[in-house]
């Protein structure tokens, strides 16, 4: 098998292969969704809004002095 590989950095990011970007449509910006499956995990892109985003109800958090307070966690 000649699958894509990558690999996970000491903050726990990875690089998503071209070609798997390529297939997915990604662009920056957009939403993963990780699913277990069979001792697996499936990665598939979010259509539309993350219906499942915990920070989605806290809009009192989301001014412009908190996204500047909190861009570098």
């Amino acid at each position: 098998m000649n699958a894509p590989v990558s690999r996970l950095t000491s903050k726990a990011q990875t690089v998503i292969p071209k070609t798997v970007r390529e297939k997915l449509g990604l662009k920056p910006g957009d939403l993963l969704r990780y699913i277990e499956e069979n001792n697996r995990i499936v990665i598939e892109k979010v259509r539309g809004e993350a219906e499942d985003d915990p920070f989605a109800t806290f809009t009192e958090w989301s001014s412009e002095a908190d996204e500047r307070a909190y861009k570098n966690l």
